[in-house]
């Protein structure tokens, strides 16, 4: 009997932490209402989307290398640029100068590669992937351990065939189109990434209309647990036919103070089927507590001259739950596979 029990505390104490090994986690980090999500597999592969603005003495770069630091990466294994915008690809050329980055993915040239505002942009990105750089498109895969990386979105165009758990959506019949978009947002790289029946959806900035050729008449990507809100939820910029037909389970919303967050996407947001928590990286100033999440599960608090950048970390154990915890308060809840 004596030695029945020491193998039970024994399993209790060496075995049950291994049922809950982590699969990959998931960074999302602040640069003040631009983008910067990394993604980090069991094995130590990083991929890294957009590294925010430059300038502001290096902030966003530095604060991209602290959260390397934290999840043990030393290199960059691939950076995603979603799109040609200062928010998104400025802070590049100085994070490269910190960190090896191995291979740059992005959806072809900048549109706005000839204008007065794209063009040193377009030429700073050129100098710092020095050929490096791979043009993905949708359906392409990275290809991880363990893990898969699906290209869905990119140059505004969209998977050519369903993700597995694709069905028609009932939706789709009040959709109303927005004005064109033929600049950079609508050419945004989109991606899911699946891990032991986990997935995880990142459009970048996606325009609505072309959220909508994700959308209708099939959702292409099937359900959802975590989902990036798109645009960072810019204004209404939060398509209900496409957000609500994958039915995240938890959203997180990428924005800054004074960006992002807008009322109405917050709106759609917490309006999704199904969904049980939505996350953010600031409390949006020119929201009231309705339209923000709670402060419990909000990385920042402040305006941008007082914010320190605390992150946002998810955490994909191999049974396909998650828990994600707030850089901040040390806040964290779990979310179980369902």
């Amino acid at each position: 009997m004596k030695h029945l029990t020491i193998i039970i505390v024994w399993l209790t104490i060496f075995a049950a932490p291994c049922a809950f090994a982590d699969a990959v986690d998931i960074y999302w980090i602040d640069v003040e209402g631009g983008a910067s999500t990394l993604v980090v597999t069991a094995g130590g592969e990083s991929v890294l989307m957009d590294a925010g603005w430059a300038g502001f003495e290096d902030r966003d770069a530095k604060r991209i290398e602290l959260v390397l630091k934290q999840a043990g990466v030393t290199t960059i294994d691939y950076f995603i640029t979603s799109h040609f915008h200062r928010d998104h690809v400025g802070g590049i050329a100085t994070l490269s100068r910190q960190v090896e980055i191995r291979e740059f993915l992005d959806h072809g040239d900048s549109v706005d590669k000839e204008s007065e505002r794209g063009a040193g942009l377009w030429k700073e990105y050129l100098a710092t992937v020095d050929g490096r750089r791979r043009t993905v498109k949708p359906g392409d895969t990275v290809a991880l351990t363990g893990a898969e990386l699906i290209i869905v979105a990119a140059h505004s165009r969209a998977l050519a065939r369903p993700l597995a758990g694709s069905e028609l959506n009932p939706l789709c019949d009040s959709y109303e189109a927005h004005p064109a978009d033929e600049g950079e947002n609508g050419k945004s790289v989109g991606y899911v990434l699946e891990v032991d029946g986990f997935r995880f959806l990142n459009l970048g900035d996606l325009s609505w209309n072309f959220q909508h050729t994700l959308a209708c008449p099939v959702n292409m990507l099937g359900k959802i647990d975590l989902f990036q809100v798109t645009h960072h939820g810019v204004r209404d910029d939060v398509l209900p036919q496409q957000m609500w037909s994958v039915e995240p389970r938890v959203a997180v919303l990428n924005n800054g103070p004074r960006k992002g967050g807008g009322a109405p996407a917050v709106e759609t947001v917490l309006a999704s089927p199904g969904l049980e928590d939505m996350w953010q990286l600031h409390w949006t100033m020119e929201n009231d507590a309705e339209h923000n999440a709670d402060k419990r599960l909000t990385a920042n608090l402040t305006e941008t001259e007082d914010c320190e950048g605390h992150w946002l970390h998810a955490q994909v154990h191999d049974d396909g739950s998650f828990t994600i915890t707030n850089g901040r308060n040390g806040f964290e809840k779990s979310y179980r596979r369902e």
